[in-house]
């Protein structure tokens, strides 16, 4: 594992009143500590004329209190300046097991 200081991006729907919620979504992005380790890249073919990039690899950040209410609002991690989806996320206290996918286009 090689250590990782980055940012971690999370998407929040506003609520204005009780029960009704902003159409726009907001972006909080917070910096984070961590270890990542299997990093893969690879080509996969979507059907269109370019090939998606896939990564296959997982963050392990060490989590706040805001990580763990919003984990399920976690969105992307930027890896060396690319931001990368998260596709599964596992609590493993003090940690947040990130795993990435596909490059985030939010």
């Amino acid at each position: 594992m090689a250590r990782w200081y980055g940012k971690v991006g999370y998407t929040v729907t506003k609520e204005v009143e009780p029960g009704l919620y902003v159409g726009e979504e907001q972006d909080v992005v917070r910096e984070y500590f961590g270890d990542y380790s299997g990093f893969a890249w690879q080509n996969q073919n979507s059907g269109g004329i370019n090939d998606d990039l896939v990564i296959s690899g997982t963050v392990s950040i060490v989590a706040d209190q805001y990580a763990y209410q919003n984990c399920s609002n976690i969105a992307y991690v930027e890896v060396e300046g690319t931001k990368w989806k998260v596709i599964k996320i596992e609590p493993q206290r003090p940690r947040l097991i990130l795993s990435l996918g596909g490059v985030y286009n939010g």
